[in-house]
């Protein structure tokens, strides 16, 4: 089965645009067969995408660390949580079950989250997929300063062009498998 880590906001934003997004993209994962592996949380767009998953028959693995549980309310109703010591553990886990990630908007954890698993791939530890769900253009900064980055000769236009970056869940999904 192929499995999709997903990095994305523990809470919702200001946009609903953004928590229908989530949920969007966990229920055509599910559809295609396409298990989530996330951080574990009921709660924003973690919650939701888990919960768009599995309101469509879909499996879900969370992976969250003993001290977030009570913060972030884990999620009960999931295939299965992983219960584990450390962000860096849960970073490690969730990076061995995917075959592919994506970077749902969120703040400065799931950026560095989906920066580290970039970087893996820019250096060779790995040729799994990366992607930017672009929700509303949420990560069109982003896109601008990895343009820049290349311009200024920092990163590989390679490394660039590795990108999946989609507002489309369906077509995203397409992209990554």
């Amino acid at each position: 089965m192929d499995t999709l880590t997903v990095f994305c906001g523990s809470s919702n934003g200001f946009n609903p645009m953004y928590k229908d997004a989530a949920r969007q993209l966990g229920s055509f994962a599910a559809e295609k067969g396409i298990e989530i592996v996330y951080g574990g949380s009921s709660s924003g767009l973690m919650g939701a995408v888990a919960d768009g998953a599995l309101g469509a028959g879909g499996r879900v693995t969370g992976i969250i660390p003993e001290d977030l549980k009570p913060k972030e309310i884990a999620h009960q109703r999931l295939t299965h949580l992983i219960t584990v010591s450390s962000m860096h553990e849960r970073k490690f886990h969730m990076y061995e079950r995917g075959n592919a990630f994506v970077a749902l908007p969120g703040g400065i954890g799931t950026l560095e989250e989906f920066m580290e698993v970039l970087t893996w791939s820019a250096i060779g530890h790995h040729q799994k997929r990366c992607a930017l769900f672009n929700t509303g253009g949420y990560y069109a900064p982003l896109q601008k300063l990895l343009d820049h980055m290349v311009d200024e000769g920092f990163l590989a236009d390679t490394v660039r062009e590795t990108v999946v970056v989609e507002n489309d869940p369906e077509t995203l999904l397409e992209k990554l498998f």
